[in-house]
């Protein structure tokens, strides 16, 4: 198929690209800010070429700049989204998966949760006015080898630890939790819906909710850091505690392989090769 996508140069879209390509879809066009590229820039592209499938990575996702900038939000989250599904709509590409994200599953709001929520709305007002088929995709906390330049907590715990600076954590380190996915795992979860799960909605993860303080103890230990654990207050509408149901995509197959304290294992391991870098 020909796949055009949004925000590829991320964790998620360069593990996705490859395995796309690798299974003989053919990637059409790119659109990423860190290549210069802005997805509202697509208001005003025609192509000339077949699309059959768009897929939307791109977003500004952090939630607690989202809370001091929401103006980004918007414009990224909001705006642009809606650009991609005019896109979509004026050069008749039949379908299309939505990125959102399993914080809309928390009681929590802030203008990130609010953006993805319009997001999907969005893939249900166009499927029933202009017929075009969506997969929404809710990922938990992916992680994994990447020098990730948006800087999530599993990147920022393990070059901190690496470098011995503090690991922060910020509300009760007795019951925060995250429900984190390894990148090769959420990866096979997307190609099963990417297959088998149009008109549907996927909560994504490793299905192994942990606690914060406990991974940054375990990454200090496998760092030999000399970092110390600060808690801080609770951020202002941040969920503290995140487990997140995989029924659906497991009915269609999904058994993710890789735990958490593994998976940071081959995280480190990354790191400590490229972290120069």
């Amino acid at each position: 198929m020909n796949i055009a996508i949004t925000g590829q140069r991320g964790l998620i879209g360069s593990f996705l690209k490859k395995r796309l390509e690798s299974e003989g879809h053919k990637i059409v066009l790119e659109v990423d800010l860190r290549d210069g590229k802005d997805i509202r820039d697509l208001k005003d592209f025609k192509v000339d070429f077949k699309v059959d499938i768009m897929i939307h990575l791109a977003a500004h996702c952090k939630i607690n700049e989202s809370i001091s900038n929401p103006q980004k939000t918007f414009n990224n989250d909001i705006e642009g989204t809606f650009v991609v599904f005019e896109f979509c709509r004026k050069n008749n590409i039949p379908k299309i998966i939505y990125f959102s994200s399993s914080r809309i599953l928390n009681k929590e709001r802030n203008p990130y949760t609010a953006a993805k929520i319009y997001g999907e709305e969005l893939c249900k007002a166009y499927k029933n006015s202009y017929g075009i088929d969506y997969v929404i995709v809710r990922p938990s906390t992916v992680y994994g080898p990447f020098n990730d330049q948006t800087r999530r907590l599993m990147h920022i715990f393990i070059t901190n630890a690496l470098e011995n600076k503090n690991l922060e954590i910020y509300g009760n380190p007795e019951t925060k939790t995250l429900d984190f996915a390894y990148i090769d795992d959420f990866v096979d979860g997307f190609m099963l819906a990417f297959k088998n799960g149009w008109g549907n909605v996927f909560n994504l993860s490793g299905k192994e909710e942990y606690n914060i303080c406990d991974l940054a103890k375990f990454i200090i230990k496998e760092t030999d850091s000399k970092s110390k654990i600060v808690i801080k207050n609770m951020e202002i509408a941040q969920p503290q505690e995140v487990r997140v149901n995989i029924s659906e995509i497991k009915k269609l197959g999904y058994n993710p392989k890789v735990g958490v304290l593994d998976g940071t294992k081959r995280t480190i391991e990354f790191y400590k090769k490229h972290l120069p870098e």
